[in-house]
């Protein structure tokens, strides 16, 4: 089995969702008391949103390519960045290959018929184009909220997700958020932030979603364990 290197701690809060949902893949493929081979790199997320709100984002490269390096000494075989937004930088991550969670994403709603997909997301992921073009490469029309309700999903996530705080009147919020997509001719919804999962899923959502935390670490258990081959996985 290879090694997944979980590039994680943005936020700790859906880094946690990322072991389990490895760990559970491979004890539900493989049975008994089976668990995934896995190091985790947890990074200070205070020290992340700070370069993020200062646009340095080449030096939040810097710092992620360091941790990915921490995990090739560690032994690990490829890289799992767990965090949607921070795949603004994932070219800089080259010393081991990465499985890039917009790819893995875009391969589940693919498999669905699915071609007009709604994307929430922090504001870097909804505006800027690093996330949405990469979904675009798979056929994917992309549809993101009008100018408040980003920001309030991107507040919901910055204010209360990161810190493990979930309120029913934000779920709500989303729901209604999604309801105004739909209506603008979204065929499903990626949930594209890797702490939406803890607040909102498909009971919330007329249309179907897409949970980019348990896709993305499944398909790392899956390829781990030889039962996927992904010819697309960025190479370092």
């Amino acid at each position: 089995m290879k090694v997944i290197g979980l590039l994680g701690g943005m936020s700790w809060e859906s880094s946690i969702e990322y072991y389990r949902y490895v760990n559970e893949r491979v004890r539900d493929r493989l049975g008994g008391l089976h668990s995934a081979h896995c190091v985790m790199y947890s990074v200070d997320f205070a020290e992340i949103e700070r370069m993020q709100s200062a646009g340095e984002w080449d030096e939040a490269g810097d710092r992620l390519a360091e941790a990915a390096a921490g995990l090739a000494l560690a032994g690990a075989d490829f890289v799992v960045l767990c965090t949607n937004t921070m795949h603004k930088v994932a070219d800089r991550i080259t010393v081991l290959p990465l499985l890039h969670l917009g790819d893995a994403t875009a391969a589940a709603v693919t498999r669905t018929g699915v071609r007009r997909i709604a994307l929430l997301g922090t504001a870097f992921t909804m505006e800027e184009d690093f996330y949405r073009d990469r979904l675009a490469t798979h056929g994917l029309d992309v549809l993101v909220p009008d100018e408040d309700d980003r920001a309030e999903v991107h507040r919901v996530i910055y204010e209360e997700l990161v810190v493990g705080v979930v309120r029913e009147e934000s779920r709500q919020a989303y729901r209604d958020v999604i309801e105004r997509l739909v209506d603008r001719g979204a065929e499903g919804v990626i949930l594209g932030c890797t702490e939406i999962e803890l607040l909102v899923g498909q009971a919330d959502s007329p249309v179907p979603v897409f949970p980019t935390t348990r896709l993305h670490a499944e398909l790392a258990a899956d390829y781990a364990m030889g039962l996927s081959v992904i010819p697309g996985i960025s190479q370092g």
